[in-house]
């Protein structure tokens, strides 16, 4: 009798037919399937060999389940409103359509009929399921909860009739008056309707446009909103100047902070939901000349990679990275500007060494991303707890793994060093511009070079390179000068069609979505180790390290430039000719 076929070995098969996987492929996936007990098409998924769209029309084929492109169609909100908001949100669905009866209804699992009966319930109507990629639809999730927010022009608007009725709350101040403010009228403004939504419009603007930060500054008459998304800061419909005392309020009443504190920066959390996801969100409140500037991080758990593979490594900086993180004990730098994703990288070691058998610390500056099973210690400087003192108190408390936010003074380098040499394996970041540069920052803190050469095992320079668009990608050809500027020879080009993002709605017109990490990665050899006790400079360090296998940031950028990724601007704009 023939061994009845699963669901995901029958999406596998029809994946294999599409042209999308191989059968060696498959075989692959499913002997993992039988060590890891994961389900297979998360495998698959994981390994990235085919997208969640190319994914969902396979399974619809299988379903007899028609498939939908959700980001080109257009959803009313007339008709995303048919189903509540939490019913979408637990089952994954989107409404994208009415006919008479018939409700079209956008589903990750189109074989979930809890979901279908809780729609035909809430609805009264019969529903039609049409499968969609599982990101698309907490895609149109977020967009729908950000226009049901309202426009930041509706907001303006509702904010000028209220200034119209006389209830205008803007507190003007001479330059020689001491400035008066009613708490109890900020605390109540503050939990008004138009600031709430203002203030979850910014929000779920910058999370559907997978923007980082946020920048809400003020200036004598206006506000200024910028989103930095893929590095790079980008003005937004600022909120009006008179809501600015509210605005300021709200998000520090979500963050816990002190609404009466106005002179003095403050900095605090909060954590919010949306389509499912959790973020946290770091605040920084800062005083200036014309009011409080607020910064927001958006920090998304999604962005951490489950393991060092998914960080995007070639074959021979993964295998060092991997054997670094694999000992057991040693000093691992990570190295870049500030921004550049070294403490995500750090973190997705971390998840990959989280195990009840190690006892892992660490000391930040403060705490990013919470990770269950891993004790974390935030740094405060104002009562003396300091990364030095904090690294004392870590070593008394039998730890296996550390990881430091960042080595800034002598007095943490040496106890990093100490505890690395003790038994301990620790992660850290420093703040210079190649692998071979930590090792000479080191020496310039006043650290032995034979102290260096004992515990540090690797060091890594990382960066994060701009993704051309998928959506307005074209082949280019550049002029000789931009190989040139490179000091590249534009023979590593022949036979490849290198790309441009021509720039789309969808990228903001920029060209790019989306970043990834370049990293080189130099193990701590025989060889290097000799050039530091003698103390050679970083230049020396690099050459031999190229000799014995390295690849620098340009020569890992350059590689993605020829992989279609990326573009040369970006070679130009990241690394150094040197």
């Amino acid at each position: 009798m023939a061994q009845v076929k699963t669901f995901g070995e029958r999406i596998a098969d029809a994946l294999v037919e599409d042209g999308l996987l191989t059968v060696k492929q498959v075989e692959e996936l499913l002997e993992q399937q039988k060590k890891e007990g994961a389900r297979l098409l998360k495998l698959i998924l994981d390994k990235a060999y085919v997208s969640e769209h190319d994914m969902a029309v396979s399974m619809g084929r299988v379903l007899n389940t028609p498939p939908i492109n959700l980001s080109r169609v257009n959803v009313p909100l007339d008709i995303a409103d048919l189903i509540p908001r939490e019913l979408a949100h637990n089952h994954k669905v989107v409404p994208v359509g009415r006919l008479d009866n018939r409700l079209y209804l956008a589903m990750a699992d189109p074989l979930n009929v809890l979901a279908i009966d809780d729609v035909r319930r809430a609805t009264k109507l019969e529903v039609a399921p049409l499968i969609a990629a599982e990101k698309a639809i907490m895609d149109r999730l977020t967009s729908i909860d950000a226009a049901r927010s309202g426009s930041m022009e509706e907001i303006i608007q509702d904010a000028q009739k209220k200034s119209a009725n006389g209830e205008d709350e803007s507190i003007e101040i001479s330059k020689d008056s001491v400035e008066e403010v009613n708490l109890d009228q900020l605390a109540a403004s503050s939990e008004e309707a138009p600031v709430i939504k203002l203030a979850n419009l910014i929000l779920l603007q910058a999370i559907k446009d997978r923007a980082s930060d946020i920048h809400i500054e003020p200036f004598e008459k206006t506000l200024r909103l910028r989103y930095r998304i893929d590095g790079v800061l980008t003005d937004a419909t600022p909120p009006p100047k008179q809501m600015q005392l509210a605005l300021v309020s709200r998000f520090k009443v979500m963050s816990s902070l002190d609404i009466a504190e106005r002179r003095l920066p403050q900095d605090g959390r909060m954590r919010i939901r949306v389509a499912s996801r959790d973020y946290d969100i770091r605040v920084s409140i800062m005083p200036t000349v014309h009011g409080e500037k607020i910064v927001l991080r958006l920090l998304d758990k999604a962005n951490l990679s489950a393991t060092i593979e998914k960080l995007g490594l070639d074959q021979g900086t993964f295998q060092q990275f991997k054997a670094a993180v694999d000992a057991p004990h040693g000093l691992i730098l990570v190295t870049g500007p500030t921004g550049s994703g070294k403490t995500t990288t750090l973190y997705s070691a971390l998840n990959e060494l989280n195990n009840p058998i190690y006892n892992i610390v660490t000391v930040e500056d403060p705490v990013e991303f919470q990770i269950p099973g891993i004790n974390q210690i935030s740094v405060k400087k104002e009562i003396g707890l300091s990364f030095a003192n904090a690294l004392r108190s870590i070593l008394r408390q039998d730890p296996d793994i550390i990881m430091i936010g960042e080595i800034r003074d002598t007095e943490t380098a040496e106890i990093a060093v100490e505890a690395a040499l003790t038994g301990h394996q620790v992660l850290s970041t420093m703040h210079c511009n190649d692998a071979p540069g930590a090792i000479a920052r080191l020496d310039d803190m006043g650290m032995a070079p034979f102290l260096i050469a004992s515990s540090v095992i690797l060091a890594c320079a990382q960066r994060l390179m701009r993704r051309i668009c998928s959506h307005c990608k074209e082949p280019v050809s550049y002029p000789p000068s931009m190989f040139q500027d490179l000091s590249i020879d534009p023979v590593i080009f022949d036979g490849i069609t290198l790309y441009r993002g021509r720039g789309c709605e969808r990228c903001k017109n920029s060209g790019y979505s989306g970043r990834l990490a370049i990293i080189e990665a130099m193990t701590m050899s025989d060889e290097i180790r000799k050039l530091v006790i003698a103390r050679s400079n970083s230049r020396e360090m690099a050459k031999v390290a190229i000799g014995q296998g390295m690849r620098t940031l340009r020569m890992v950028a350059l590689d993605r430039v020829r992989e279609s990724v990326s573009t040369l601007e970006q070679v130009l704009v990241l690394t150094s000719t040197h």
